[in-house]
């Protein structure tokens, strides 16, 4: 496979490792399923590699990347079939159907929380495969954290593949996995924050936290700990907590 020199620029401090490969940006395009008339987003464009080939599928295409050279070199590839961005997506509401993206690994957390709180049909991205473990992990876990519970209360994931490390240049280090999101439940900024506040005493049990938290509840709750809580019920402590 022919590689540009320019993609060892990549900058690791931001989680970048450009998607070179065509057949698996070809494979993830295909997954996303774009029907005639749908909305697609695309966040962190990179080299653009997914950004050309989304173009010729889809009518209306928004895409976002922070990094100045990235969105230059994106730019120059698709011209005017992509409304592109040089902003921070996460700091945005654009109206999409559907998201197809290969995110940096470093916005994998910032990821979750907003799209927990976006309306659309349906997400293609790429996301590290430990990162997929905690978001996925059970109440009671070792890796069962705030993410886990913004995930699972927001979103359906499912895991549709793995992705070779050769497929990136720089190769990443760890694993890839393509994961598809639907919405279940579209979360408020308040609850994300409170959901995050309720963990960050997850060792403690539900009462302690809560009465540390200076918030109500009913029931007995001095066994439980935090870590211990269903999504379900740990959204429902969550939005007794004051500002």
């Amino acid at each position: 496979m022919s590689r540009p020199s320019n993609y060892h620029h990549a900058k690791r401090s931001l989680g970048q490792h450009y998607l070179v490969d065509h057949a698996v940006v070809e494979r993830i395009v295909s997954l996303a399923g774009i029907r005639r008339g749908e909305r697609v987003l695309e966040i962190g464009t990179g080299k653009g590699a997914l950004t050309r080939e989304l173009s010729r599928v889809a009518s209306e295409i928004e895409a976002y990347e922070v990094d100045k050279a990235s969105f230059e070199e994106t730019r120059t590839a698709v011209g005017r079939k992509v409304k592109l961005h040089l902003a921070d997506a996460f700091r945005e509401t654009p109206r999409f159907d559907v998201l197809v993206s290969s995110l940096p690994y470093s916005r994998s957390s910032s990821f979750i929380e907003w799209i927990s709180r976006m309306h659309y049909d349906r997400a293609i991205v790429l996301l590290q495969a430990d990162f997929v473990r905690k978001v996925g992990s059970p109440p009671g876990s070792r890796d069962y954290r705030a993410i886990s519970v913004i995930a699972q209360a927001s979103t359906d994931v499912a895991v549709l593949g793995g992705v070779p490390r050769s497929a990136f240049l720089p190769q990443p280090r760890v694993d890839t996995l393509i994961v598809s999101l639907k919405p279940k439940l579209r979360l408020s900024l308040r609850e994300i924050e409170s959901v995050k506040r309720l963990f960050a005493l997850r060792r403690r049990t539900v009462a302690a936290a809560m009465g540390k938290l200076a918030a109500s509840f009913e029931g007995d709750w001095s066994v439980r700990r935090v870590y211990s809580l269903t999504p379900e019920e740990a959204l429902e402590h969550a939005r007794t907590l004051k500002r």
